[in-house]
């Protein structure tokens, strides 16, 4: 099977140039939606006598518009244009600048929306389905719509047409309303039909081919929501490590149905909008295939990298979370075509969720109701919520600790409409317990503490990447944690990492997070739990010793260098076509800290500023370790491991000029003692599976030998699984 998706008009280099024939500052017909204007009002031959007429655009609030109306639901707008010669247009693009949601026509045809939901029937009291700000008073070109040849020809006709706007407010107390349109042609030949181009009117990008894997979504002139999946035709193409990739290639990597719709709360307001999309087979059930060989799976983000210009920030912190070995998605770049529109370079994520190549932890079901069953696995998120989101539950309205505020926990995976009563309760009070552990005059406890329901290796690394990015949303928002069963450890883990757009100093309303001096742990409106973690000496003295320890293995600032160089030569080209298409550099989207005038200015300011943050905790870093990170022999004594690296056991050999009885003590990364063990013997062997095959997880851990309480000597031991 082929997908059909035409894609001539991405790269049809047949237009001589563009004219604009409707504009927003011209004359309108408007109607205030305090009424129905009646089924016909957007075809040519309405009478609209009766309605005022007024310059574009029209609305109210932010200072953009020139017709000021009464606040409103609802405006509806009317504009008559002429067309002498309908052969001489091969493609229309129109430009809807807009707050809330809109629905434009042709002559009568919907030819584009946005936050309108997928409704057939709009009452003219319907609010838009969700918030969308106007562009144009913000210095950003409008959101933009392709039209193309094949359309036109059904939809215009020489002489008198009419294009037709209605706006929805998302409320009716909201402070602003805009509508706004521009209709544009793209001419065969060198004929003067219409008038000039705005200024920041950028022709369709022609786009031939490409070094990243080219993915082509067809939505078979359905228009994408935020609120309902539509199913959608798509194609990749990927030719190969270094092969180019061509448009006009049949799909050879994915070719099939997906559904789709747009994702994300605050970044919905710009035009380049994220998708979720699951693939499917054509049925319409879930369909699991490796996209560009990620593993198996059906669910998945194309992330639109907008207001973070560098287009890097997530995929660097998801690649600094899988190198401290825990699972962060994987990513890929690619470029998009979506319905016959490039529409620039996106992100493939793996979504986060409970799989064995994802979130590796049980699957639970809905008999699951008991006994060990019922521990695990969880997945919760903390976040912001809505009625459309997921369901969720909050903590105690009187906080148990100063600067503590209410905390929103979300059902996340499973959801919360897919659990069971007694799984909802079993999770919920598991986090009760562990915060009232927490909170309490005796949280250092080992036995009784905070320590008894958190995995502390993860929650020290993931205060460590949130702090090394200052992520704007950290310890507040979209914060993730699992639970595995009982049996599996059945502690509360910290992760996956998510959502960095606007960490490394990528932000302007926060100076904690605009700077590289300052913990974000410290802020009072964030979760306490970290705040309160540091306070607890043992897990101060963790956190040290697990940046010592990275500090002086991989996590240098070459680290972070040598990665954004990387990544940015791989895009390339792709980051100039990106660029046309979104012209963005050198102008503010909110909430940009730094506005480079070039995509190397971005890539300079994210790694001087990652430097100056990393000098910073250096300096800074509470706690006291006490391990010494390298082989250190502090007397008459040689201390050697073998096979280092090894997956399953090792041999400590001692080598001293008596038999003189000392202590091994194995701690791992962050501290946490591991193991005890006093011998006289010149060999220990450290079996790190015991016979019941429970297994120390993988990673580096510090052998030390005492005598008597004097430390003699230590050394590095690595596990590999």
């Amino acid at each position: 099977m082929f997908l059909t998706v035409p894609l001539s008009g991405v790269f049809a280099q047949d237009i001589d140039h563009w004219e604009t024939a409707v504009y927003d500052s011209s004359t309108w017909k408007y109607f205030p939606g305090t009424s129905d204007p009646g089924l016909l009002w957007n075809t040519l031959n309405y009478d609209d006598t009766s309605w005022p007429a007024g310059r574009g655009s029209i609305g109210y609030g932010d200072g953009d518009d020139r017709t000021i109306i009464q606040p409103v639901l609802s405006v509806f707008l009317r504009k008559k244009f002429t067309i002498a010669d309908l052969d001489d247009i091969e493609q229309a693009l129109l430009h809807v600048d807009y707050d809330d949601g809109f629905v434009a026509y042709l002559n009568g045809v919907e030819v584009a929306r946005g936050f309108m939901g997928s409704q057939t029937t709009i009452p003219y009291n319907s609010p838009s389905s969700g918030l969308h700000e106007a562009f144009l008073y913000q210095g950003l070109p409008p959101e933009s719509h392709l039209i193309k040849k094949e359309k036109i020809l059904g939809l215009l006709t020489e002489g008198e047409n009419i294009l037709c706007l209605r706006v929805h407010n998302e409320n009716i107390g909201s402070s602003d309303l805009s509508a706004a349109a521009f209709l544009s042609f793209g001419i065969i030949n060198s004929a003067t039909h219409f008038g000039p181009l705005p200024s920041w009117f950028v022709p369709p990008l022609v786009f031939t081919s490409s070094h990243l894997p080219i993915v082509s979504i067809n939505t078979n002139n359905q228009s994408i929501t935020d609120e309902t999946r539509i199913v959608a035709d798509m194609g990749i193409i990927y030719n190969g490590v270094g092969m180019l990739n061509n448009v006009a290639d049949e799909p050879n990597h994915y070719d099939g149905k997906i559904s789709i719709e747009y994702r994300g709360e605050s970044s919905q307001m710009f035009p380049k909008r994220s998708f979720s999309i699951e693939t499917q087979d054509l049925q319409g059930n879930n369909l699991n295939t490796g996209l560009l060989g990620m593993p198996m799976e059906n669910d998945w983000i194309l992330y639109a990298p907008y207001t973070d210009k560098t287009m890097l920030r997530d995929v660097l912190t998801y690649k600094l979370g899988n190198d401290l070995g825990h699972y962060a998605p994987r990513t890929r770049f690619v470029e998009l075509i979506l319905n016959e529109e490039y529409a620039g370079i996106y992100v493939l994520i793996e979504k986060i969720k409970q799989d064995k190549n994802r979130v590796d932890i049980a699957n639970l079901k809905p008999e699951d109701v008991s006994g060990d069953e019922l521990t695990g696995g969880y997945i919760l998120r903390v976040d912001k919520t809505d009625n459309n989101d997921f369901p969720a539950w909050t903590t105690s309205s009187v906080p148990r600790l100063p600067g503590e505020n209410i905390i929103n926990f979300q059902y996340y995976d499973r959801e919360g409409t897919d659990l069971t009563t007694s799984q909802q309760n079993y999770i919920r009070n598991y986090v009760s317990e562990a915060e009232a552990a927490l909170a309490s005059p005796s949280f250092i406890n080992t036995s009784t503490g905070y320590k008894k329901y958190f995995d502390i290796a993860s929650a020290v690394d993931f205060i460590l990447v949130n702090e090394i990015g200052k992520n704007i949303d950290a310890f507040v928002y979209s914060t993730y944690l699992y639970k595995e069963k009982d049996s599996d450890g059945g502690k509360l883990h910290m992760g996956p990492l998510w959502d960095f757009n606007l960490a490394y100093g990528n932000v302007d309303y926060s100076s904690n997070a605009q700077y590289a001096p300052g913990w974000m742990w410290d802020e009072q409106y964030r979760m306490y739990w970290f705040r309160r973690m540091v306070s607890d000496p043992g897990f101060a003295k963790s956190l040290k010793c697990r940046w010592n320890e990275l500090r002086s293995s991989f996590l240098t600032d070459g680290y972070f260098i040598t990665a954004i160089d990387s990544m940015a030569n791989l895009l390339g080209d792709a980051q100039v076509r990106n660029f046309q298409r979104w012209p963005i550099l050198g102008t503010y989207v909110w909430p940009n800290q730094y506005i480079g005038l070039t995509y190397a200015n971005e890539i300079n300011f994210m790694k001087q500023w990652i430097i100056s943050r990393l000098q910073w905790m250096d300096a800074n870093m509470p706690g006291v370790c006490d391990l010494i990170t390298g082989t250190e022999a502090l007397h008459d004594m040689e201390l050697s491991v073998y096979p280092n690296p090894s997956n399953d056991s090792f041999t400590i050999r001692i080598e001293r000029p008596s038999a003189e009885a000392v202590r091994i003590e194995i701690h791992n990364s962050i501290g946490e003692l591991v193991l005890k063990k006093s011998t006289s013997a010149t060999d220990f062997v450290w079996n790190t599976t015991d016979t019941k095959g429970n297994s120390v997880s993988a990673g580096l851990y510090i052998v030390s030998v005492y005598s008597g309480n004097t430390l003699i000597s230590q050394n590095k031991i690595t596990k590999t699984k």
